[in-house]
């Protein structure tokens, strides 16, 4: 068995010593990254912000560089430690940032949200790994094409085609029989359609609420939600109605 005193200095060599700064600037370097990527986050009000990414980033980060260096293990006194398979540690790293992504996703009917906040939680794992093997320069573009899409990526969306979902419930009078063909044209007076796969149907004592999702007809044709809004305030044959965007 080494002797105790030996083992101890042995984590204090100059070649630990420089291993251990080079990994310590990949993980300072990763924490910044990680704080710059959760900055936007933060200052857009999500749950996961600077805190949550400096840490996934950071750690991502110690894992990689730790892997590149498996003969310093230990004071390098180990000497069953062969090689580290990096690809092994990085696969590690991808399946756990998994599990921290899902719990920010949230579900509540048709309306998803913390999607984006998910994603981008796993790209600053990546930021991470990317510092840990020493891709500083990919790493620092990979963040700042982040932060850049998270902030400006809506205007991206807005200039290409596409089209708006929206959750609607509708309460209806207890007097009165909906009927689906004049829902529809309704709603094609606000630029919408009903999308029939997704009507559910409840009742109760006679009256009837309907809840389902509308599809805008075109980014030129749609009204928005206070406009929608105001033309069904107008239709006597609805009690009361609720209105959300499919997702966020």
């Amino acid at each position: 068995m080494d002797n105790p005193v030996n083992l101890l200095f042995s984590f204090w060599t100059l070649p630990q010593l420089e291993v251990n700064a080079q990994v310590f600037l990949n993980i300072l370097g990763a924490l910044l990254l990680g704080l710059l990527v959760g900055y936007e986050r933060s200052y857009h009000g999500r749950a996961a912000g600077m805190r949550t990414y400096g840490l996934v980033c950071m750690a991502s980060a110690a894992l990689t560089a730790m892997s590149g260096y498996p003969h310093f293990w230990y004071g390098g006194l180990t000497s069953g430690v062969g090689s580290a398979d990096p690809t092994r540690v990085i696969q590690g790293i991808v399946t756990g940032i998994g599990f921290l992504g899902a719990g920010v996703i949230m579900k509540e009917g048709y309306s998803i949200s913390g999607l984006s906040t998910a994603a981008s939680i796993w790209c600053s794992s990546v930021i991470g790994i990317l510092m840990g093997v020493g891709f500083y320069l990919a790493a620092l573009l990979l963040a700042l094409l982040s932060v850049g899409y998270m902030t400006w990526g809506f205007v991206l969306e807005r200039l290409l085609p596409g089209h708006q979902t929206l959750v609607v419930s509708l309460k209806f009078r207890a007097d009165y029989s909906p009927q689906q063909t004049l829902l529809n044209i309704e709603l094609g007076r606000c630029g919408y359609r009903l999308l029939a796969p997704t009507l559910t149907i409840t009742a109760n004592s006679g009256q009837k609420e309907w809840r389902f999702t509308i599809a805008s007809l075109g980014k030129s044709k749609e009204c928005s939600i206070a406009q929608l809004s105001d033309e069904l305030s107008a239709l006597s044959w609805i009690e009361s109605f609720e209105l959300a965007p499919a997702r966020n």
